[in-house]
C-alpha cells in the first residue's frame, strides 16, 4: 500500500529532531512513522503521550496486537512477576513453567474438540513466521506443494506469505475469490455471491483442467483486515470447510490480527462453527511482546526434529504477558463486550453516513472496524456500482484525525478505508470521544476537499 510522509503538526525542537534523525537514518520501507509523525513517550491504555506533550487516543492499537491497550496492570505483573524471579529469559524451545502455563491458558481458550487434540509449534517471533510455518506444515504432511489462497488477502512480509497475500505472484499460489458484499467480485453479494464464490472453488479444484496444482491446504483470514475490513460470511466460511474437508485439504485460518476477542468472538471462526485444521495466532497472544504460534491437528504433526525452528520462540516475557492477556480477555468476557459496543460503534458510523457522502461503506466484526471512503463526484449516479475508493480523501480523514489527537490506520485495496483496531477494554465515554473525534474529521477532510484553498487551522 503506498504511504506519504505527513510532517509534523507544529513541532517542539527536541522531537522534532528525534523525527529528523529517524527520517535521515531509517529504511525507506517504514510505514507507520510516515503518516503519523508523533513521538510517544509514555502510554496506558487507549491514551498516548507524545513528546510534544499532545495526547492521542490510540485507535490502531498495536495494528491489533493491543488487545489490552497501552501497558494494562494485568500484563506489567506478569512481566515483572518473571523478572524479579530470576527466571531465564531466553531457553530457547525448552519446558519453563511459564511457557506451561502459556500453552495451558491458550488451550483453554480453543474449541474444546480442537484443543483435546492439538498441538502447538512455536515459531520465530511475528506472525509471518507463523504463516511460514503453517505453509511448510501442511505441505510436508500432505506431500502436496499447492496453496489456496484469495484476492485481497495479507499473511505476511516473508517470502512464503507474500506469495499467499494478495500481490506477489507463485505458480504454487492459486487465488479465490473472496466474497463481500460491497465491492462483490460478481457484482452481486449476500447468500448469491456466497454460493458463486463456492460453486468458483468447487468448479477450479474439480475440472481435470483447471490448471490448479493439487492443494496442499487453503488459507484464508475470517476477516480480511489489510484488505480492506471484510468480514468473511458466516455461510461462506461453511462452506469452505465443507469443500476442503471433502477434498483432504487442509484449512488454515489466520487469526493473527482477528483472534483474541477481536471480532466478537474468542477466535473468529467461532462466529461460523467451523474447526479449521491450522490456526496462525500472533499479535494480542503476546500481549503486546512478540510471540507467533500455529495450533493444529495432531494428525498433521509429521515433522522431524528441527524440521522448523527459531531462535526466539521462547521468549519468556512475551509468553508471560500472552497468558495474562489471555486469562484476563477470557475472565472478563470482552470478547462479547467487543461485540456489543462494536455493534453500536458500526451503527454510529452507519449513522454519519448520511451525513458524509464520502464514506461509502461502514463494515467490520466487533472492534475491528472499517469505513471505506468514497469519491461520489467521480461516479456514474446511475451506476449499480460503488462509487470509486478515494485514497487522497482517505488520507486527509486520517491526518485531520492525527490532528484531533486520534490515531486510525489505512487500509483496503486502494488504501481507502480508515481503519478502527481499538483496545477491547475500550469504555462507553472513550467510543464517544473516539466517535466525536472522527466526526470532526471526516467534515474537515471534507471541507478541504471542496476548499481546496481554505487553510487549516493548527491544533
Amino acid at each position: 500500500m503506498a504511504v506519504t510522509e505527513s510532517a509534523p503538526m507544529a513541532p517542539t525542537t527536541a522531537y522534532a529532531g528525534i523525527l529528523r534523525r529517524q527520517s535521515m537514518r531509517e529504511s525507506a520501507a517504514r510505514t507507520y512513522a510516515r503518516s503519523l509523525p508523533i513521538v510517544p513517550v509514555r502510554a496506558r491504555g487507549l491514551t498516548i503521550e507524545g513528546a510534544d506533550g499532545r495526547r492521542y487516543l490510540d485507535c490502531l492499537s498495536g495494528a491489533g496486537t493491543l488487545a489490552l491497550g497501552h501497558n494494562h496492570p494485568a500484563v506489567l505483573e506478569a512481566i515483572k512477576k518473571v523478572i524479579d524471579s530470576g527466571a531465564p529469559l531466553h531457553v530457547l524451545d525448552l519446558a519453563t513453567p511459564v511457557k506451561d502455563a502459556f500453552i495451558t491458558e491458550l488451550f483453554e481458550t480453543l474449541p474444546r474438540h480442537f484443543a483435546d487434540q492439538a498441538r502447538v509449534q512455536f515459531c520465530g517471533p511475528a506472525g509471518t513466521d507463523a504463516v511460514e510455518a503453517a505453509l511448510k506444515l501442511v505441505r510436508t504432511a500432505t506431500g502436496r506443494s499447492g496453496i489456496l489462497t484469495f484476492t485481497g488477502a495479507y499473511h505476511g512480509m516473508t517470502a512464503g506469505a507474500l506469495a499467499v497475500s494478495g500481490g506477489a505472484p507463485d505458480v504454487r499460489v492459486t487465488r479465490l475469490p473472496y466474497p463481500q458484499d460491497y465491492r462483490s467480485p460478481f457484482g452481486v453479494g449476500g447468500e448469491r455471491g456466497v454460493d458463486l464464490a463456492a460453486r468458483w472453488t468447487e468448479s477450479l479444484l474439480d475440472d481435470p483442467k483447471g490448471g490448479v496444482l493439487p492443494p496442499a491446504g487453503m488459507i484464508l483470514e475470517p476477516v480480511q483486515g489489510e484488505g480492506g475490513v471484510i468480514p468473511g460470511p458466516d455461510s461462506w466460511m461453511r462452506r469452505m470447510r465443507e469443500i476442503t474437508a471433502a477434498r483432504s485439504i487442509p484449512l488454515i485460518a489466520d487469526e493473527v490480527q482477528t483472534g483474541v476477542g477481536r471480532t466478537g468472538a474468542f477466535w473468529a471462526v467461532e462466529h461460523s462453527g467451523i474447526v479449521p485444521d491450522v490456526m496462525v495466532l500472533s499479535k494480542a497472544i503476546g500481549g503486546s511482546l512478540p510471540l507467533a504460534v500455529i495450533v493444529y491437528r495432531s494428525e498433521l504433526d509429521v515433522w522431524d526434529p528441527g524440521a522448523h525452528a527459531g531462535t526466539f520462540r521462547g521468549n519468556q516475557l512475551a509468553m508471560a504477558a500472552g497468558a495474562a492477556t489471555l486469562a484476563y480477555v477470557r475472565e472478563n468476557r470482552l470478547a462479547e463486550r467487543a461485540a456489543t459496543l462494536g455493534a453500536r460503534i458500526i451503527g454510529r458510523l452507519q449513522g454519519l453516513a448520511a451525513d458524509h457522502p464520502s464514506i461509502g461503506d461502514v463494515r467490520g466484526r466487533g472492534l475491528m472496524i472499517g469505513l471505506e471512503i468514497v469519491d461520489r463526484e467521480a461516479g456514474d449516479p446511475t451506476a449499480t456500482e460503488p462509487p470509486p475508493a478515494d485514497a487522497a480523501r482517505a488520507t486527509a480523514v486520517q491526518r485531520e484525525c492525527l490532528a484531533r489527537g486520534l490515531i486510525v490506520e489505512l487500509g483496503g485495496r486502494h488504501s481507502s478505508v480508515v481503519r478502527l483496531l481499538p483496545p477491547l477494554t475500550l469504555t462507553d465515554e472513550q467510543a464517544e470521544a473516539v466517535l466525536d473525534r472522527l466526526a470532526d474529521a471526516l467534515s474537515a477532510a471534507e471541507r478541504v476537499r471542496n476548499h481546496p484553498h481554505e487553510t487549516r487551522p493548527q491544533p
